[in-house]
């Protein structure tokens, strides 16, 4: 039998999970109206303070916090404000309590469990990285088909045989499975999971997998990432070389266009009354003019 582990130090992962593979109806609450934008840098904001508690930071300013998130301090501010009142103004937020906060209204607070399915190259590096542990996230259990490869041990787990997927779940009790399977094998685990009452999923394959309504499946294409990292450079970079032809051009002397204001031609000067003239003249009833 897979020894189980439940990754000891661990902060959040419950020793004995519930049978549903639901967490507390307060965090579920808490995380209710929440926008997915907001979720997103919610989770980036709890890495930060994660950091901040490990290096021993009790408070931190808005201000600090959103350099540190790379977003703006008001941005901060509103999504924070999803999760009710947390820091003092002129003091800031208190570290320890605000990332607790932010672990509940993810539904972080009593931790996961988690499955990996295929266990190749890149199943192995998930199932060997630390950063799952810190998080709250307990690595449970590893399947795939391969006969060279279950019953080998990874990340101190025996792989199982994925035909026995089923029964291992209601064993293990677990509250997320991962997949990293070949393309053409995806859509059967995906069936099996939600069979044996998992309700997230998270696929690192390319197809797009077909689940009731009530599982929440994501996707990570790293192909797609990687495209858009491509989009963005390009664009950068366009934007930089505009910039640099705005700066080249506003460093060219301009030639000033209009009437010249040099000496007049003497047939102009003669043509022109003399200065005070005009003050030396009046009309006649006939419009006539006659000097004084």
């Amino acid at each position: 039998m897979t020894e189980q582990h439940p990754a000891p130090g661990v902060r959040g992962v419950s020793a004995a999970p519930r049978s549903d593979g639901l967490h507390s109806t307060k965090s579920l609450h808490a995380a209710k109206d929440i926008p997915q934008a907001t979720v997103s840098r919610l989770a980036t904001y709890l890495r930060v303070l994660s950091v901040m508690v490990d290096e021993g930071t009790l408070i931190v300013s808005s201000e600090e916090l959103a350099a540190a998130a790379g977003v703006g301090s008001a941005k901060l501010r509103k999504d924070l404000s999803f999760l009710g009142p947390n820091g003092v103004r002129g003091v800031g937020y208190d570290v320890s309590r605000l990332r607790d906060r932010i672990e509940t209204a993810l539904g972080l607070d009593q931790g996961h469990r988690v499955v990996l399915v295929g266990v190749g190259n890149l199943g192995r590096a998930l199932a060997g990285y630390g950063g799952f542990g810190r998080r709250g996230f307990a690595m449970v259990g590893l399947f795939d088909t391969a006969p060279g490869v279950v019953g080998t041990v990874v990340s101190e787990l025996e792989v199982r045989d994925a035909g026995a997927l089923l029964a291992a779940c209601i064993e293990l009790q677990p509250t997320i499975a991962v997949i990293a399977v070949p393309d053409e094998a995806a859509q059967t685990v995906c069936d099996r999971l939600v069979e044996a009452g998992l309700r997230c999923i998270l696929s690192f394959t390319p197809v797009e997998l077909e689940a009731p309504d009530h599982v929440e499946v994501r996707r990570v294409d790293l192909a797609v990432e990687m495209q858009m990292l491509s989009f963005r450079s390009a664009r950068n970079a366009e934007i930089v070389d505009a910039e640099a032809a705005t700066a080249n051009q506003s460093r060219v002397p301009s030639t000033r266009l209009g009437r010249s204001r040099g000496p007049r031609s003497a047939a102009t000067a003669a043509s022109a009354p003399a200065q005070g003239t005009v003050a030396n003249t009046t009309t006649n009833s006939k419009g006539s003019v006659v000097r004084q």
